[in-house]
């Protein structure tokens, strides 16, 4: 397979583009994305046994699992994020080694349904907080010290908005795939 065509099957809706400025109209889009994240997995989910769970998206890539139990986690971080920059000034996010997190036990658990919890409630509440932002909220900003970057919260959205759709087309990938990335 060639380095083109893994860099396919690894950002199959392309990689991420921070906007510097985000249209209220895409602030919609983004928010309805966030809202029906957990029912589109839930969707794509529903019915598979163990065995369905350990297919891959790409050669050498995380399983669907592990994919469910990544939103989890990376969403998780994201509301806190949110939190931060809402009632701090500029703070430092604490990043995370999102590889290694994905090769503990808890991402290899069978068991979806404590992680599709988290992401519904994650979601849930996330959504009401994001409803009632005013626009000097979505400006304000948090940083992060691995990428040395600063992320206003509505660029925030744009990136987990992003990161949404990129993850659930993985687990349709590798639900289309059936298999034969493993």
């Amino acid at each position: 397979m060639t380095e083109q065509e893994l860099e396919k099957l690894r950002y199959p809706i392309g990689r991420f583009k921070k906007p510097e400025l985000v249209a209220h109209e895409t602030l919609v889009g983004c928010k309805s994305i966030i809202a029906r994240l957990p029912m589109l997995i839930q969707k794509q989910i529903d019915g598979l046994d163990p065995k369905n769970l350990t297919w891959r998206y790409r050669p050498g890539g995380w399983n669907i699992k592990q994919v469910v139990h990544h939103v989890a986690d990376s969403h998780a971080n994201a509301l806190i994020r949110f939190k931060w920059a809402l009632t701090e000034d500029h703070p430092t996010i604490k990043a995370y080694q999102e590889e290694k997190w994905a090769e503990l036990a808890d991402s290899q658990d069978d068991d979806l349904r404590g992680s599709l919890a988290i992401i519904h409630g994650i979601h849930h509440r996330w959504t009401i907080l994001m409803n009632e932002l005013s626009a000097e909220d979505w400006a304000r900003t948090w940083f992060h010290p691995d990428t040395e970057k600063s992320f206003s919260l509505e660029q925030t959205l744009a990136l987990y908005a992003w990161h949404s759709t990129h993850h659930l087309t993985h687990i349709k990938n590798a639900l289309e795939l059936r298999g034969k990335n493993d």
